[in-house]
């Protein structure tokens, strides 16, 4: 089976798929591991694998500051592959989804990059500066790997980038739901179902939401429009915020799941 069908079968199941966010390497690498663990033991159907970056521009502050303290500790793009592939050795079967910025993944090299991610066990990639005006080559290299190459549209995308963006993304269509960088907030965008119904028009894939989502309401009133839901610095904050970490994951994951 190809790492993309993974991804398929996911958002095949009956229910929206949850998908938390956590940057390998925070606070450390084997507590990230950890975290990731938890949120898959306690029912995440994927996961996003934020690959630390020091300029990540989608990102509020509480994922620049995990992005930081995992840079801090010596965190690299070939660290975060070597991790994909550790969690792979626990029988964690659940997608990945490496999310990360262009210009380490370009450093790295963009063909060794493709290649290591599949040969680690990663399903595809989130890259929020790549538009896929300008990105060709890491399409076709994902493509040919089996890959997801999943792009972003904002409230404000115009329908001609609608479509663009519907067309191109493999595995699932990223829908950010305000326009601004990631953060939990108090109260979903009031526009929120109309966008997702001015995506569904054009897209033949899944939508899955994200940005601002951090509690077992918002996961329930997202999931019930779109086909997936993420979150992320609010799973950082209680991991945070928690002496035992991975447990704090588990908890967190299971109170936003649970009906």
């Amino acid at each position: 089976m190809q790492p993309i069908e993974a991804i398929t079968n996911t958002f095949a199941q009956k229910k929206p798929a949850f998908m938390p966010y956590f940057t390998l390497g925070y606070p450390d690498y084997a507590t990230s591991l950890d975290v990731v663990e938890a949120c898959a033991a306690a029912g995440a159907d994927m996961m996003e694998l934020g690959i630390p970056f020091s300029d990540p521009l989608a990102d509020g502050p509480t994922i620049q500051h995990s992005a930081q303290v995992a840079l801090h500790g010596g965190m690299t793009v070939a660290r975060c592959l070597t991790a994909v592939a550790a969690l792979r050795a626990r029988h964690i079967t659940i997608p990945f989804m490496l999310m990360g910025y262009v210009n380490p993944i370009l450093a790295y090299g963009l063909e060794s990059f493709v290649s290591a991610a599949a040969q680690a066990g990663a399903n595809g990639f989130i890259i929020p500066d790549l538009p896929p005006d300008e990105a060709g080559a890491l399409e076709a290299l994902a493509a040919a790997h089996g890959l997801a190459l999943t792009y972003l549209l904002s409230p404000n995308s115009s329908e001609e980038r609608i479509r663009l963006v519907t067309r191109r993304s493999t595995g699932f269509t990223y829908l950010v739901s305000v326009t601004g960088i990631t953060g939990a907030r108090q109260d979903l965008p009031p526009a929120l179902g109309d966008f997702i119904q001015r995506v569904r028009a054009h897209a033949t894939g899944p939508l899955a939401v994200g940005f601002g989502i951090s509690t077992r309401a918002q996961v329930q009133a997202v999931g019930a429009l779109a086909d997936g839901v993420i979150v992320g610095s609010a799973l950082i904050k209680a991991v945070a915020a928690a002496v035992d970490k991975p447990t704090a994951a588990y908890d967190f994951t299971r109170q936003l799941l649970d009906s």
